[in-house]
């Protein structure tokens, strides 16, 4: 669930559709990648989000907000669903849901918290948990639109088996000298971790990321105490307020 600083811009009426469930993967203990098949998708931009509703035998309908975290040309939708055992929806998407399913969608919503290739300037991207599923909506748009702005992702996560997309960040890496990946544990390391620990302060900040004399654009998502933390270290930084956006976890309305 996501819920942004700033009111989502739609520039379309939007209408609820079918989405197919395609693929299932589970990306640690409690975070579940969703692929879907949404043949009336009309596309959609970096950082965007849409709104998924469920209705049961009743007729009793749930609704909530999900990033999206695939690219804007990407074939299928993904979204990342974080297990909440005390959540309405995603006990349900994170453990009932099957390929073959349907539910509904409607979107893509959003206007405030989106990247694109075109913008100038580096990219600094901070994250906490599944926070990270816009951000790595933008990581992949930069990498299919061979872009060369510089760009970092500060990724705070758990513990190692908690961090989602390990592997294809890695890749992403490895593959792009421009793309620096930066991962802190919140809970503990093991004896062969030499990342970072702990939570993600103003000397991680000023240490990880990019310079305020080199302007970047500074996308923040995450639970709202990491979201509050570090848009202060921000601005004491250096950093101009208007640089940097942010969307925290949050309910929705139904």
């Amino acid at each position: 669930m996501r819920a942004t600083d700033a009111p989502a811009a739609v520039e379309r009426p939007l209408s609820w559709v079918n989405a197919e469930v395609v693929e299932l993967y589970e990306q640690s203990p409690k975070v579940r990648s969703l692929f879907l098949d949404v043949p009336s998708w009309p596309g959609h931009r970096a950082g965007q989000h849409l709104d998924l509703r469920l209705t049961d035998e009743a007729g009793y309908k749930a609704q909530r907000s999900y990033s999206i975290a695939s690219a804007p040309r990407a074939d299928r939708l993904e979204l990342l669903v974080q297990r909440l055992d005390d959540g309405e929806a995603s006990p349900y998407l994170t453990t009932e849901l099957r390929p073959g399913d349907f539910f509904e969608i409607r979107g893509p919503i959003g206007g405030h918290f989106v990247w694109t290739s075109s913008m100038s300037g580096p990219l600094f991207l901070i994250a906490g948990g599944s926070g990270v599923a816009p951000l790595m909506a933008m990581l992949r748009h930069r990498a299919a639109a061979g872009s060369t702005i510089p760009a970092i992702l500060l990724f705070s996560s758990r513990t190692l088996s908690d961090i989602i997309y390990r592997e294809e960040l890695d890749r992403l890496a490895a593959a792009d000298s421009g793309l620096q990946i930066v991962h802190t544990l919140t809970g503990g390391s093991t004896s062969d971790w030499s990342g970072e620990t702990g939570r993600i302060d103003r000397d991680m900040l000023a240490a990880a990321g990019f310079h305020p004399s080199e302007q970047p654009r500074i996308f923040v998502c995450g639970p709202a105490s990491l979201i509050e933390d570090v848009a202060r270290h921000l601005v004491v930084l250096g950093h101009e307020p208007r640089m940097v956006k942010t969307e925290r976890f949050g309910p929705t309305g139904v």
